[in-house]
């Protein structure tokens, strides 16, 4: 029996297997996908190896569904007969599809069987991901524990209660596009200034990841580290009355609300 399958190894479901080949021994490690040669190259790469999804649903403990949402019905209903055939606990189905809960995951199987869902994010391809974690009574610590330590190389892991779930994923999720966003003006407005691309960018990227890091290591409120970097009377505060005139916050919040109503939908979907 292999301890972990991914079915689906696009780009999150590859990077997920990336970090977990990383951690344990490629050996117990198998990939399947509807694109066959996307699941071998990848195999190759990681050490992995190759299998169909009936393997996987047969075989391994951590079974990764690596497929949008409005294909995981479609998935458990080729899957759901060959968990039948196991024993309680003998398995895992670890979810990330986007607004579709444990209960809905244990519906589609026809019975209640143990279910880990995730939210990662794109991040996680070079070990900083966010991952989300919930999961039903089913789940064991010692089976949990497990779990955590082979995506440990994935990014920082929190357990939260699936009813904030959504919320906090269109933060996590959603966030680096937003991100993206940011630094892609931040480059564009440094051309205007006479800067070319490479140099604006590289600033850009830099200054995000220092900001984050010391936020992330400071005891000091977002609040109070943005004052410290604004002098009174200084060039930094001019803009910063820019952000506030043009309700910055209120701007972001528009934009993860249409992001967490569109997280909801999927779920109805």
């Amino acid at each position: 029996m292999a301890m972990f399958g991914f079915i689906g190894v696009g780009n999150m479901g590859g990077a997920l297997a990336s970090a977990v080949c990383k951690k344990v021994d490629p050996a117990e490690v198998m990939l399947a996908d509807h694109f066959a040669e996307k699941a071998e190259a990848l195999a190759k790469e990681y050490g992995a190896s190759v299998a169909d999804n009936a393997t996987i649903a047969s075989e391994c403990k951590y079974i990764f569904l690596g497929v949008k949402p409005q294909m995981m019905a479609a998935l458990i209903a080729e899957i759901a007969p060959i968990l039948k055939g196991r024993k309680h606990g003998d398995f895992i189905l670890v979810t990330m599809a986007a607004g579709l809960s444990v209960s809905t995951i244990e519906y589609m199987c026809g019975y209640a069987v143990p279910v880990i869902r995730i939210m990662p994010n794109t991040p996680a391809s070079v070990g900083e991901g966010m991952i989300l974690v919930t999961s039903n009574e089913f789940i064991g610590d010692a089976e949990f524990a497990v779990f955590e330590d082979a995506l440990s190389l994935a990014g920082k892991l929190d357990k939260i209660k699936e009813k904030y779930l959504d919320a906090a994923s269109v933060i996590s999720g959603c966030g680096p596009a937003f991100m993206y966003m940011f630094l892609e003006s931040l480059v564009a407005a440094g051309k205007k200034l006479g800067l070319d691309e490479e140099k604006a960018r590289m600033y850009a990227e830099q200054t995000m990841r220092g900001a984050a890091t010391l936020a992330s290591s400071s005891d000091l409120s977002l609040e109070q580290l943005r004052i410290n970097v604004c002098s009174p009377g200084g060039s930094t505060i001019e803009g910063v009355k820019i952000f506030e005139e043009r309700e910055l916050s209120d701007t972001v919040f528009e934009a993860l609300k249409a992001s967490y109503i569109r997280t909801k939908e999927l779920a109805r979907s």
